[in-house]
């Protein structure tokens, strides 16, 4: 490898590690001087280069949504997860299937969601998908209310290591396929939809409760507040109305 070349993965990789998030090649590309700016080509190889450095390392360059970034390996997970003491973060199966019925079957609306789960959607859960930027408004259904539709983000995606939603399981990868699709309502797999700009449109594939796909195991006490949520909204929430837009 050249000197320029050797200099370019060393720019590359501090980039990396110093952004903190996510960076795409035409990101990288605006760190330089419009007369010392590499081509697009070069940038892939300097990519290439780094994620090769990264093979005997406890760590990987990984491309999700957002662009490249360097994460510890999955299987280090078990050791590496005792640097922090705090309980990690669990989620409860309302959520999750929530989550699940709008990565699968986006744009979708908070009452379709509430007519495939049997019980209104708690105000808690879309709050906390909001927080956590995993869901937006992509628009407003062409019917009475005009209730929002909901589609997951890039954040979405770069949380749970995806490039696309294509890389979400199909239906031959779920374990206990029937019940799975009896819970979240789908007896066949949805036609597939083309990607929107923001990379978060529909896919032809099966349903898949998130617990499964991440390996965020539902909280029990969790579960059981959220229950209790969704029964008290039944009450308050008419199935197809949305009040948040």
């Amino acid at each position: 490898m050249s000197e320029t070349n050797s200099t370019l993965v060393q720019i590359v990789e501090g980039a990396l590690l110093a952004a903190g998030r996510p960076l795409t090649p035409a990101q990288l590309g605006e760190l330089f001087e419009e007369h010392e700016r590499p081509s697009p080509a070069d940038i892939r190889e300097a990519l290439a280069a780094a994620a090769e450095r990264c093979a005997e390392r406890g760590f990987e360059l990984c491309e999700v949504a957002g662009g490249f970034r360097y994460q510890v390996r999955q299987s280090l997970a078990p050791w590496v997860a005792r640097l922090w003491q705090e309980r990690p973060q669990k989620y409860s199966r309302a959520l999750l299937e929530t989550l699940a019925l709008i990565a699968y079957r986006q744009p979708i609306t908070r009452g379709e969601i509430e007519e495939i789960r049997g019980v209104a959607v708690s105000s808690n859960i879309i709050k906390t998908l909001h927080e956590r930027e995993w869901i937006r408004v992509v628009g407003h259904r062409d019917v009475p209310g005009r209730p929002a539709m909901y589609a997951t983000t890039r954040q979405f995606l770069d949380y749970f290591n995806l490039k696309n939603l294509d890389q979400l399981p199909a239906l031959a990868e779920i374990r206990d396929l029937e019940t799975l699709n009896a819970e979240l309502g789908f007896n066949d797999p949805p036609e597939s939809a083309a990607n929107d700009a923001d990379g978060s449109a529909a896919v032809a594939a099966a349903p898949a409760n998130l617990s499964l796909v991440s390996g965020l195991a539902p909280d029990a006490e969790a579960e059981d507040d959220e229950s209790a949520a969704d029964a008290a909204d039944s009450n308050a929430i008419p199935p197809d109305s949305d009040p948040i837009h």
